[in-house]
């Protein structure tokens, strides 16, 4: 089975993941953009028990547009977010897609609020696209 592992900038906050993500997805969220200061954020989705935390964190939550809870941890020294949960599927986790730092990292199957994405940025390849929400489940 695949290992990966993201780091913060500094790398004292870890994430290690066994396997594939069961989703990988970019979101153009208002709050996604200012979380990251980029126009998207990515995450690959995993569940729970193929993944490992090394490092302390710090947790910042925010509700969803849908009312849902969002707790995303990042490195107390160094600000970068690594990983996050959605109230709604406890069994998963996203972690960012740029914390493992590999242009080889699978590509997005999904792309989640749509309506707010920068006119000038283009995906290329298959994607779902979801003017709102969407979650990305784990398939059997």
């Amino acid at each position: 089975m695949a290992s990966r592992r993201a780091t913060c900038s500094c790398g004292q906050l870890e994430v290690t993941t066994e396997g594939e993500p069961f989703a990988v997805y970019v979101c153009h969220c208002l709050e996604c953009q200012r979380r990251t200061g980029s126009v998207l954020a990515g995450g690959g989705r995993f569940l729970l028990e193929h993944v490992r935390v090394r490092g302390r964190s710090r947790e910042y939550v925010r509700v969803s547009d849908k009312g849902e809870g969002r707790t995303f941890h990042f490195c107390p020294e160094c600000g970068t977010t690594v990983y996050w949960f959605w109230e709604s599927a406890p069994e998963a986790v996203s972690v960012a897609v740029g914390a493992f730092a590999d242009p080889a990292f699978p590509p997005p199957v999904v792309s989640v609020f749509e309506g707010r994405r920068h006119s000038w940025l283009d995906l290329a390849g298959p994607i779902k696209r979801h003017e709102g929400s969407a979650r990305p489940r784990p398939t059997a």
